[in-house]
C-alpha cells in the first residue's frame, strides 16, 4: 500500500456531488478548477459555434457542449472545456465523448498535456484536440491501437462525418 492510499481519502462520485465550486475528480483525487480567462471564454464559443454548426449539418446524431461533467467511472469526473458526444445522452454524459477540446493555459498545462492526455486515450475519445490561445497554436491527437498520435492533418472524422474547424477563426 502506498502513502496516498494509506493517509489520502479516496473520493467518489457520491462527495464530489455534494462539492460546492468547480471540482474534478480524477481517480479519487480532487482538482480545483481555475477560472477561465476572457481569452479563453471566448476561444471556447468560438469554438463550439463552429462544431455545432458542423455537426448540425454533417453528423445530426452527434452535439458539441461546453464545459459539462463526464462521468467516466464512480471514482472520476472530468469537465472538458469542449467534448463531442453521438447518440442520446440523458441528464449526465456517461459514455466517452467522441472529441474532447482543452484550451491550455499556464495554470492548466501539465493537467491537460499529461494527465488527461493519458486519461482521455485510455477512456478511447477518438480525438483530442489541445488549444492554445497565447501562442495561437493547436494540436490534433488521434486514438489509434498504439494510443494518441499526432495529426500533421486537420482531418476529423466522428461517425463517417469529417469534420473541419477553421482554428484561424477562434484566435482573438
Amino acid at each position: 500500500m502506498g502513502l496516498a492510499e494509506k493517509y489520502f481519502p479516496h473520493y467518489t462520485v457520491k462527495d464530489y456531488e455534494k462539492w460546492e465550486g468547480d471540482w474534478e475528480l480524477i481517480e479519487g483525487v480532487p482538482y480545483a478548477l481555475a477560472s477561465p480567462s476572457v481569452k479563453h471564454q471566448l476561444v471556447g464559443s468560438r469554438l463550439i459555434t463552429q462544431l455545432t454548426e458542423e455537426l448540425s449539418q454533417k453528423c445530426p446524431e452527434c452535439f458539441a457542449i461546453y464545459e459539462t461533467d463526464w462521468y467516466v467511472n464512480e471514482d472520476t469526473v472530468v469537465r472538458p472545456d469542449i467534448m463531442v458526444v453521438c447518440g442520446e445522452v440523458t441528464d449526465k454524459v456517461k459514455k466517452p465523448p467522441q472529441l474532447i477540446i482543452e484550451i491550455v493555459s499556464q495554470s492548466s498545462a501539465r493537467m491537460d498535456e499529461e494527465v488527461k492526455f493519458y486519461l482521455y486515450q485510455r477512456e478511447g475519445v477518438k480525438f483530442y484536440i489541445l488549444v492554445y490561445p497565447e501562442d495561437k497554436e493547436f494540436k490534433i491527437y488521434k486514438l489509434t491501437d498504439n494510443g494518441y498520435i499526432r495529426q500533421e492533418k486537420e482531418e476529423i472524422r466522428i461517425n463517417d462525418c469529417e469534420i473541419n474547424i477553421d482554428f484561424s477563426r477562434i484566435w482573438v
